[in-house]
């Protein structure tokens, strides 16, 4: 294995082992959201914090409870330190999916 793969991994074994053990409140402290704050509506992104750790610990039905796409939205974190063209893919699609949630969201 070359250093480079090695370097990736251990970086995405980090955020996974970070997400896993750090509790987090399960209602926000402060709100963060300039876009919930302005307009009352939750973005697309409102809750994924709260459901990338929820996602990292097991508990993935609070996690899509807290945001839908939190699954993708793993996945793209998790895409980061990876080259080729499936990361590209994977970016693309959950790009597309955020600002369809996100309209979806909005409108509901």
């Amino acid at each position: 294995m070359n250093r480079g793969v090695a370097l990736r991994i251990g970086a995405s074994a980090a955020a996974a082992g970070f997400l896993f053990a750090v509790p987090l409140p399960s209602y926000p402290l402060f709100p963060v959201c300039g876009f919930h704050w302005l307009t009352g509506h939750s973005c697309p992104l409102c809750g994924l914090t709260r459901a990338l750790f929820a996602f990292a610990k097991g508990h993935w039905s609070q996690a899509v409870q807290l945001n839908a796409l939190s699954p993708l939205g793993f996945g793209m974190l998790f895409s980061l330190p990876w080259q080729g063209r499936w990361r590209a893919w994977v970016w693309k699609a959950g790009v597309v999916a955020f600002g369809v949630y996100g309209v979806y969201r909005i409108a509901s």
